[in-house]
């Protein structure tokens, strides 16, 4: 008798990868053309990357969890970006966040 094989039903290729995160990207794209200054790039940088983590939470959970990985490595860079004209910004004597 055959021992059964368990299989995963979605599992994380490189072609979900690039598409979680190309829509992670794009995401992120648009809410920072949303920004007229430093500051609310800043802020809807900071938002967007939440909804996204929050979005990958929810597929590694219950959906596609290539997708999910993909969405989160975009959107760690644009915050990551967001973080770093925070902290050239802070350098120069101005604080951006409040």
């Amino acid at each position: 008798m055959e021992r059964p094989a368990y299989r995963e039903p979605l599992p994380v290729v490189g072609g979900k990868v690039a598409l979680g995160a190309l829509v992670a990207a794009l995401w992120m794209l648009l809410f920072a053309l949303l920004s007229s200054g430093v500051r609310g790039y800043l802020w809807l940088s900071l938002s967007a990357g939440l909804a996204v983590a929050v979005g990958a939470a929810v597929l590694a959970k219950f959906g596609d969890r290539g997708v999910a990985v993909g969405a989160g490595v975009a959107a760690s860079f644009g915050i990551s970006v967001a973080m770093l004209a925070l902290i050239l910004r802070a350098f120069s004597g101005d604080w951006l966040l409040w």
